[in-house]
């Protein structure tokens, strides 16, 4: 399914809707989301007049086109986002007669296909309304003490952190529970946002146990704060990796991708270029998403938004965005059944992030001077690293919560766990990853990853309870100003922030800072462990030069085993990969300001058929020609 939002307020006349659901039509488009703004329909004296939302959905069932409703309860004019949290019981039960309301009048229309409970739940800090401090009170009485106490040391208890993640997971099912009084088969979908931030919060796994399908958003001018323009499809990969990984057996849907321009909205003004229309929509279906919805079709007249974000001009008229989705539209129609089968060639390696680092991360902040390292961010961006160096190799590697990792297997050979600069390894996973490596596993560790436990309490000096895993200790952590050079064989991986100075117990030496040993190689069982304690990612992310951490993880992980990849690494080039019973399907983004040639390796190469090449691109054999900033698909069926 790909559409785009129409925005729905007052002021619009009837024909001009219907004009709107005739552009998604005309786009061999199929779907929307409406926000039901309370405001729009509640009258002062009580009652309810749904006239005006009537129309779109009457617009739409004209036009064959699926509308998700988006709850959206009464809110101040200024309020971007929406709902998040009730403010107290009044607003509470106020919510839940909305949704009453709401849900029964809708779901008569044969276009009602489904509903969003909350727009872009998360809000990066712990709430702060009457209503949740009452909840919170209520959820701290009925914890019980962890088994674990970091040896009895005093410690944060990371209360308000857990809460949070609870209470999000809490309201949005209670939410739900409303929605299916009324409509008891109802399809539900949740949009979470700004991703790279508040994904602590998100707690997906439970999530799926009552949604039908998770979404997200993914707008430029607000999310990709920690990437340049140039790495934009970059972003959008590893936003949808994450959301992937995070719906786990249900399917996913890209719910919000930025569309049009912004004046005053968003933290970076910009527009997006028809070229990146493309690459965004062409990634988000790559990486495995049932369709995209654009934010937004036309632009809305009021508020902060006014004259913004929209796929039309002012005259309705389709800009080169919405001609740019279109074509995309029209390749995805004509092989439906291919994509609908489609699934993400899985390349064996996943970067695994833990919440509890990024807790901790934002808990130690304390001021001063900025270091990328130990600022907020750097346990994520220390991650993107090693998802960015894979991509210029053409790997698209699994992006993880650490619990949604199967460890449950019994052989992990071919199997590849990175934690990059994870700073926390709560104790719950320290025999999960040591019996990953002892079943065949391959990890690799760099930063300060296991610094801490779950309560940030050092690990380095109680009887580090990983020693069996990386067999060696750190003997302590030594700051440093410039980047320095860790040899490991012929390849020199810059050591960053810190360096860790490791004293091998069972583990071979295989690098050096100088005199001092800095990285070792472990065999555990039938897998192996290498430990990187300094930040060699972050520092090859920041000088923009992954040459030689791809030279490093070539040595280390099997990459002749990955079934599609570059022959050689490509900066600035992406590839997504799908696969099906009858082949397989490459997308490929050249995010660069140049022309490139290169070779792909395919385990199995077919007959190479160009679906998609928005700016002329060739393939000959398994040669790319393709020209900057172009987007390719390529048929290998």
């Amino acid at each position: 399914m790909i559409g785009a939002e129409i925005f729905i307020e007052p002021g619009q006349k009837p024909e001009e809707i219907e004009t709107w659901f005739l552009q998604l039509k005309q786009a061999g488009m199929n779907v929307t989301r409406i926000r039901l703004f309370e405001t729009y329909m509640r009258k002062n004296d009580g009652s309810w007049d749904f006239t005006l939302f009537d129309t779109a959905y009457l617009a739409a069932e004209k036009y064959g086109i699926k509308v998700y409703g988006n709850l959206f309860p009464a809110t101040d004019f200024t309020d971007l986002g929406g709902l998040k949290f009730p403010r107290d019981d009044a607003h509470f039960d106020a919510i839940a007669e909305y949704v009453k309301q709401v849900v029964p009048h809708f779901k008569q229309f044969k276009s009602c296909y489904g509903w969003v409970p909350v727009n872009e739940p998360g809000v990066g800090h712990f709430p702060q309304e009457q209503f949740a401090v009452s909840k919170y009170e209520e959820w701290k009485t009925a914890q019980t003490i962890a088994e674990y106490n970091s040896q009895g040391y005093d410690r944060f208890d990371f209360a308000d952190e857990r809460f949070h993640l609870h209470y999000n997971t809490w309201f949005l099912q209670w939410l739900t529970n409303e929605i299916l009084k009324y409509q008891t088969d109802a399809i539900i979908h949740v949009n979470n946002h700004a991703i790279f931030k508040n994904v602590a919060e998100y707690d997906f796994t439970q999530w799926r146990e009552f949604l039908t399908s998770l979404g997200g958003s993914a707008h430029a001018s607000w999310h990709f704060e920690y990437f340049n323009r140039q790495q934009y499809a970059l972003a959008v990969s590893a936003n949808c990796e994450i959301i992937r990984s995070g719906a786990g057996n249900i399917p996913w849907f890209m719910t919000e991708l930025q569309g049009g321009n912004n004046t005053y909205s968003g933290f970076l003004a910009l527009c997006p270029t028809a070229e990146e229309i493309a690459q965004w929509l062409w990634i988000a279906i790559a990486t495995e998403s049932k369709g995209a919805i654009f934010w937004c079709l036309n632009p809305r007249s009021s508020g902060i938004e006014a004259g913004e974000w929209a796929m039309l001009n002012y005259h309705n008229e389709p800009s080169d965005r919405l001609m740019a989705a279109t074509a995309v539209t029209h390749v995805v129609n004509e092989h439906i059944n291919i994509f609908e089968e489609a699934r993400a060639l899985e390349s064996g390696i996943n970067i695994l992030y833990t919440r509890e680092s990024l807790w901790v991360e934002k808990k130690l902040q304390t001021g001063g001077k900025s270091y990328p390292g130990r600022d907020e961010g750097g346990v994520m961006k220390s991650a993107i690293a090693y998802f960015e160096a894979l991509s210029e190799m053409g790997i698209q590697s699994n992006f993880k919560e650490t619990s949604e990792f199967d460890f449950s297997k019994t052989d992990y050979r071919g199997i590849t766990i990175i934690l990059a600069h994870q700073i926390s390894i709560p104790s719950k996973y320290w025999p999960l990853l040591t019996g990953f490596v002892a079943n065949g596993g391959t990890l690799i560790a760099d930063g300060l990853t296991a610094y801490y436990d779950e309560n940030a309490v050092c690990l380095m000096r109680m009887g580090f309870p990983l020693r069996e895993l990386f067999g060696a200790d750190v003997l302590e952590y030594k700051a440093i100003d410039n980047a320095e050079t860790l040899q490991m064989g012929n390849t020199q991986l810059p050591a960053y922030q810190w360096k860790g100075l490791l004293k091998p117990i069972v583990a071979k030496a295989i690098g050096t800072i100088g005199n001092d040993i800095a990285a070792v190689k472990n065999q555990h069982g039938k897998g192996h462990a290498y430990w990187l304690p300094t930040m060699a990612g972050l520092c090859s992310r920041i000088v923009n030069d992954y040459s030689q951490l791809n030279s490093f993880l070539s040595d280390v992980i099997d990459i002749q085993a990955v079934a599609a990849r570059f022959n050689e690494p490509q900066p600035g080039i992406l590839m997504k990969t799908l696969t099906t019973t009858q082949g397989i399907v490459t997308v490929i983004v050249n995010e660069s300001t140049h022309q490139k040639q290169f070779g792909i390796n395919l385990t199995s190469p077919g007959n190479p058929v160009i679906w998609f090449a928005n700016k002329g691109g060739k393939v000959n054999g398994t040669t790319i020609n393709i020209s900057a900033e172009e987007t390719m698909v390529i048929s290998w069926i």
